[in-house]
């Protein structure tokens, strides 16, 4: 056989980070062979990221491990501004969960990377090498050839694509030639992380103090952490100094406390960036997470934009390399993905000024409007309930828009995610009904009666499921269903009132649960070729 011909996995993936692993546990979860490269001898086992948020648990969900990772977090986590004179002026803590979750969660990254890796032993089709090295690759028609160091010995690894998920200084993307564009903050952060938390007390605080902002932050399994804004002419070795850090640390804990019992987990210096690569997919090489985009802390975004990436681009991964469509959907990728990554950059950028003002004046007036607009409930609301994050939105890409354009629209939106009553009696999150691949999902209507003999090909290549959400008293009434249509009772009533407000009562679901179209049962099957053909799914002749 040709060399070229042999592959070791459909997919390799460069970097064992969260990101990598959530891809790799995705595939495998498909049925796709994955290879997932990491030149360190074991994941990381110090925190880096603390923020998971309700999109990035319902990805966790989807891939089957909610309770492996549950364990790891603390839900309902809220994060408090502090003025130099102690005063909240700003308190960020929604308490909605409509994607099925809390959705702000203080977590131990490397805990949950360790859920993660575990979870890979349960696919045959899913390996990982570690203490191997991506040192050049080159792409073809047909596919990727890799040349890697594995424990010190060079040799030669081939797949049909390639995902670098290998952090900002990306190996991938380096060497794939796109542009990283961007700026480096002058500033600089020191991260201190403790064991047994000489605190305790819950949430993150933002001390917003301009003789030396500082973060403190509640972790799970009693870790703490601080973080300190350097001044300019500080090196990491002057501040990590003994009696610098008592000096620093005695600001933020009781007076007399002892520096020398605090268990250290780790002190390092950080450098904040905002940067976004030009592209993430050229042929058959795709970049996720940090590879992709970088930016600053201030909204703990940089592992769930992550995690949307890993989220939207698996599961099409897999729909191609199955055949059952063409790279167009692969391509929706790089369309859907890079607008809201760079908004939530954007937005990382903005709360950092907002945070940290580089002089005593301007922190003044933040002080100062910040009393104000707190005066305002709905302004208040607005903020502590994270309306102001933007939520990811495709204009472009795997989806259908109205015919009538409207700013509520649904399509290219994530769906919501209640609790929902199977016939059986047990009450389940949606997804959990749903699996892991495309639903039709209708509120009252049956769609099957509307179907025509085309739309039930594309369904079936889709190998989606069709299901019918009734207010659970009628969920038993079989008079309007056929046996084809799947019924679930609305026990929270929120898909009664989600459909009540849009028009159309038909949504097609993809299996990351954005929507990519609603209609009403007289247009389910023109909507439903526009899907198909917008992800070149391969449909057998009706």
């Amino acid at each position: 056989m040709n060399d070229k011909m042999r592959f070791d996995a459909d997919v390799i993936v460069v970097g064992a980070g969260p990101v990598g692993l959530t891809i790799a546990n995705t595939l495998g979860l498909h049925g796709v062979s994955v290879l997932l490269l990491e030149r360190g001898d074991t994941l990381i086992d110090y925190p880096r990221a603390v923020g998971m948020d309700d999109e990035s648990l319902r990805t966790v969900q989807g891939i089957g491990l909610t309770e492996q990772v549950l364990q790891h977090l603390t839900p309902f986590h809220w994060m408090r501004f502090v003025n130099a004179k102690g005063r909240v002026y700003a308190s960020i803590e929604p308490r909605t969960d409509e994607f099925g979750w809390s959705r702000r969660n203080a977590f131990n990254q490397p805990a949950v990377d360790r859920e993660l890796l575990a979870g890979l032993e349960r696919f045959p089709n899913a390996a990982v090498s570690m203490s191997t090295e991506l040192e050049s690759y080159e792409q073809d028609g047909e596919g990727v050839t890799l040349k890697v160091i594995k424990a010190g010995a060079p040799t030669t690894l081939r797949c049909r694509y390639l995902v670098g998920a290998d952090g900002g200084r990306s190996v991938v993307r380096t060497q794939l030639g796109v542009g990283f564009g961007g700026f480096t903050d002058t500033s600089q952060w020191l991260v201190v992380d403790i064991r047994n938390d000489p605190l305790g007390v819950p949430y993150i605080y933002m001390h917003s103090d301009p003789k030396r902002p500082y973060v403190s932050v509640a972790l799970p399994d009693g870790v703490r952490r601080f973080e300190f804004m350097v001044w300019e002419g500080e090196t990491e070795e002057q501040i990590t100094a003994p009696a610098r850090m008592a000096e620093l640390l005695s600001k933020v804990l009781p007076a007399g406390t002892d520096i020398s019992k605090l268990d250290f987990i780790r002190k390092r210096v950080y450098t904040h960036n905002a940067r976004i690569a030009d592209r993430w997919k050229v042929g058959r090489v795709m970049l996720a997470g940090d590879a992709a985009h970088i930016m600053p802390v201030w909204q703990g975004q940089g592992y769930n934009t992550g995690m949307r990436d890993a989220t939207n681009l698996a599961w099409k991964l897999a729909w191609v390399v199955k055949g059952k469509a063409s790279d167009t959907l692969l391509e929706t990728y790089n369309i859907e993905r890079p607008p809201h990554a760079k908004a939530m950059i954007d937005l990382s950028v903005a709360a950092g000024r907002i945070f940290y003002p580089r002089n005593v004046f301007k922190a003044a007036v933040r002080d100062v409007s910040t009393w104000l607009l707190n005066q305002i409930p709905a302004f208040k609301r607005y903020f502590s309930e994270m309306r102001y994050k933007p939520m990811p939105f495709y204009s472009e890409g795997l989806v259908v828009h109205e015919k009538v354009a409207r700013k509520a629209s649904p399509v290219g939106r994530l769906f919501i995610q209640p609790r929902v009553r199977t016939l059986d009696g047990e009450v389940k999150l949606l997804d959990d009904v749903i699996g892991s691949g495309f639903a039709l999902l209708a509120w009252g209507a049956d769609p099957n009666y509307w179907l025509n003999a085309r739309s039930k090909a594309i369904l079936a290549a889709m190998g989606a499921r069709i299901i019918t959400a009734k207010p659970v008293v009628q969920m038993h009434r079989k008079v309007d269903m056929s046996d084809a249509t799947e019924v679930v009772g609305d026990e929270q009533m929120r898909l009664k009132d989600w459909f009540g407000e849009h028009p159309g009562s038909i949504v097609v679901l993809r299996p990351d649960r954005f929507v990519a179209g609603i209609a009403f049962p007289v247009e389910i099957n023109e909507l439903l070729d526009a899907v198909a053909a917008r992800m070149g799914l391969k449909v057998e002749a009706a």
